[in-house]
Order: structure tokens, then C-alpha cells, then sequence
């Protein structure tokens, strides 16, 4: 493609893409709004199914979200085990749209029948974290180690455009189409995005990836429980694994300290939940052009251990603070300096911490990282935090606590990003694909 493009001249002047990864960069770009915009739009729905099934059954479907959240793995790695990716990604997108749609047709006229709102609950739920975790792990076999530190930035931007169009898209015209209407948007969105990584599927071939397993789409194959045993043969996955568990306790922490200030400050409910809108906003914009003109210039100068341990160290400095002064003010403050941070900088340095790895690992080991470790984290941290409150230890002292999980959090992140960096990820190459066993045969 030319350089007199505008778009290419557009595209390597705000960030770090060359001239011939435009093509590539773009579709992954768009898929991956796709994706989010789909979810953020249907997402407000499932905080009104929330409100009408009342707290003791969400907190209910917590722990549901948690137990299906590793039931899932062995059923995702029959699949990835079983069929090519070019069959069964854009077929995880088409499953997404048809699930929305009949859920759909169930509300129609604006009623939320009690078993399909449930459904619709912990499917959103497990949703998010699922399918983003499976686009990653098929962009970490588009770009090399190299490309990832210059372009995932660029590409989770356009996951942060879909982030804010969803909820805006929602907002206008809900009034009008209703819930049922939303559900139909959100499944509209999902084909879209179906369209999207067909075209992804074909452009490494025509681009000429370094990466040759970009071009190599066979089954995985092996043991569909691999997830769970490759990453406990591995102190790079371990440590992996442990960086999340930190990152589900600094949010989990600040979510119900959250919670609790809300209350007392805003006693209206559409004040907060206007203050809660307003608050996605900023972290959404921040996000967006952080993740454009930030994010892989900072990686490519000063390193993925710099991206890793930033925002700990500020979660560090923000727990404190609000040690020391509880405010929901200050609440606000640090609970978007850690969603911007997660979101510009964290979510793609962790990606690129799967570069190196090979494609068993990139899907099976990855996907038992994202879901079932993050889920468990979630369930886990909401128990200890309701004990800590029950057993009488002031909200000053959670977040003192916070402060010293956020320190662990950036040693384990300093030390993925100097592994990372060196090269000794000391993970043991798998076997070619060609040798090892695929469970029930290869996918059509």
C-alpha cells in the first residue's frame, strides 16, 4: 500500500504502525469494536436485570459465574483441541448473536421473564472476559513479540471506541426500541464483528507476517485440561496468573469501597446513577487516547516492565490516600486512575506477556488465566472483603491492606516484565502440532 495514503499517513503518524501493518492493524481494530461495542450496549440492560432480581440473587449468581467459569475451560479446549480457528472464532461470535437474539425475542414488550433474565445475567457476565481473552489470544498469533509492543495499544483502542459508542448508541435509542431492541443492536454488532475477523483471517497471508504460525490453521490439539497443567509447570505462568489475581483484589477492593460511598453520598438513585455514567465517560476517553498516543511509545522506549508496574505503584499512593481521607471524591479519583490504567495500560502488556509462547499456551493456558483464575479471584476477594466488614476492621484498614496487595501486585509485575524482556520465559517449546494428538479429529 502506498505511503501517500491518507490513511496510512494518518495511521503511522499517530502511532507506532508501519506502513505496511495498516491493513492488518485496521481490521483487528474494528473487530475488536465490534466486540465491545456489542457488549457495552447490552451491558446497561444487565444492571437493570440486576436491580430487578435484587442482591441476594445477583450475590447468588456471582458464585454461579464463578463455578461455570471453569466448567467452561475443558469445554473451550475440546473446541480449540477439535477445529480450526477459522472455524470456530467467527462461530463463537455467531453462537454470541444467536444467544442475544433469543433472549430478545423472550423481552419482548419490556418484560424480563425471571429464568431468561438469570441466563442473560451470568451469560454477560462470563461473556466479556471470554471473548476478549480469545481475541487476544488470536492476535498474539498475527504479530510477533516485537509487533505487539508497537500495535496492541493501537488495536485496544479500538475495543475503548466500541466501549463508549455501546453505552451512547444505548442511551439514544433505548427509549425508542426498548430492551428487546438493545438485544437485537447488541446481536447486530456480534455478525458485524463475524465479517470483521473473516477479512482478519485472510490479511496475515496477503502481509506477509513474520510469524509463521499466523499462516498454520490446524487444530491445536492436545489435552483439552492442558490450561490448568501448563501453567503450573511454568513459573512464567504462574506469575502470570498471580498478576491477575492482584489485579482482581486492587478492583474488587475499590468496587465495594465504591459501593458504600455511593450510598451515603448520593441517597438518590439517579444521581449516582448519573455519577456513575459520568465517571465511565472519563475513563473511556482517557483510555482511548491514552491507548492511541501513550501506550506503544511507552512500551517501545522504556519497556513492559515500566507498563506493569505504573499503575500498582499509583494504586499504592491511592490507597493510601484514601486511608487517610475516605471521601467519595477521593474515591472517584483513584477509581479512574485504576480503570484508565487497567484498560490503556495493563490490558495490553499482559497480552504481550503470552507473545513469546507458543499456541496451546496462547489459547488454553491464557483462557484459564482470563476466566476461571479472574472469576475465582472475584468470588473470593467479595467473600474476604464482606468478612473483614463483618468482623469489624474500618474501611482505613481495607485500604491499607489495598496498598500493601498493591505491592506485591508491582513486584510480581516488575518481575513478569524483566522475564519478559530477557527472554527467559522459561517455558518449554511444545511439540509440533503435527505430533500431537488431536482429540476427536480435525474440524471441518
Amino acid at each position: 500500500m502506498s505511503n501517500r495514503n491518507p490513511f496510512v499517513r494518518a495511521a503511522t503518524w499517530l502511532a507506532p504502525v508501519e506502513p505496511r501493518e495498516t491493513r492488518v492493524v485496521a481490521a483487528a481494530f474494528c473487530l475488536f469494536f465490534c466486540v465491545m461495542a456489542g457488549y457495552f450496549a447490552v451491558r446497561p440492560l444487565r444492571e437493570t436485570v440486576g436491580t430487578v432480581l435484587g442482591r441476594d440473587q445477583v450475590a447468588n449468581l456471582w458464585v454461579v459465574n464463578a463455578f461455570l467459569s471453569v466448567l467452561i475451560i475443558p469445554a473451550y479446549g475440546a473446541v480449540v483441541a477439535r477445529f480450526r480457528r477459522s472455524v470456530f472464532l467467527p462461530a463463537a461470535y455467531a453462537c454470541v448473536a444467536a444467544v442475544l437474539a433469543a433472549i430478545g425475542f423472550t423481552m419482548e414488550g419490556g418484560q424480563f421473564p425471571p429464568f431468561a433474565a438469570k441466563v442473560f445475567y451470568v451469560f454477560i457476565s462470563l461473556l466479556n472476559l471470554f471473548l476478549i481473552s480469545m481475541f487476544w489470544s488470536f492476535l498474539l498469533e498475527i504479530f510477533d513479540k516485537r509487533q505487539t509492543k508497537r500495535l496492541f495499544s493501537v488495536i485496544a483502542a479500538g475495543g475503548s471506541a466500541g466501549a463508549l459508542a455501546g453505552p451512547a448508541i444505548s442511551d439514544l435509542t433505548v427509549a425508542s426500541i426498548g430492551s428487546s431492541g438493545l438485544l437485537y443492536l447488541g446481536a447486530g454488532l456480534f455478525a458485524a464483528a463475524i465479517v470483521c475477523q473473516r477479512i482478519l483471517l485472510q490479511l496475515p497471508r496477503e502481509w506477509n507476517v513474520e510469524a509463521a504460525s499466523a499462516r498454520d490453521d490446524r487444530p491445536i490439539g492436545g489435552n483439552v485440561f492442558a490450561g490448568a497443567t501448563l501453567i503450573l509447570r511454568s513459573p512464567y505462568l504462574i506469575g502470570i496468573a498471580l498478576f491477575i489475581v492482584g489485579v482482581s483484589t486492587v478492583s474488587t477492593f475499590l468496587y465495594f469501597e465504591q459501593l458504600r460511598l455511593a450510598q451515603i453520598t448520593y441517597p438518590d438513585l439517579t444521581d449516582r446513577t448519573r455519577v456513575f455514567a459520568r465517571l465511565d465517560w472519563i475513563v473511556q476517553a482517557l483510555t482511548f487516547g491514552s491507548q492511541i498516543l501513550l501506550t506503544g511509545r511507552i512500551a517501545a522506549r522504556f519497556g513492559l516492565t515500566t507498563l506493569l508496574t505504573m499503575v500498582p505503584a499509583a494504586m499504592v499512593v491511592g490507597f493510601l490516600a484514601l486511608a487517610g481521607n475516605g471521601t467519595f471524591l477521593a474515591l472517584a479519583v483513584v477509581y479512574v486512575i485504576r480503570r484508565w490504567g487497567e484498560y490503556a495500560f495493563l490490558r495490553p502488556a499482559r497480552e504481550m506477556l503470552w507473545s513469546p509462547l507458543d499456541k496451546e499456551r496462547k489459547y488454553k493456558a491464557k483462557t484459564t488465566v482470563d476466566v476461571p483464575v479472574y472469576r475465582g479471584a472475584d468470588a473470593v476477594i467479595a467473600k474476604l472483603n464482606s468478612a473483614l466488614a463483618n468482623a469489624g476492621l474500618a474501611a482505613s484498614g481495607v485500604m491499607l491492606l489495598g496498598a500493601a496487595v498493591a505491592a506485591a501486585w508491582g513486584a510480581v509485575g516488575w518481575w513478569l516484565g524483566r522475564r519478559f524482556e530477557s527472554g527467559a520465559t522459561v517455558v518449554p517449546k511444545a511439540a509440533p502440532i503435527a505430533s500431537q494428538s488431536v482429540v476427536g479429529g480435525p474440524g471441518t
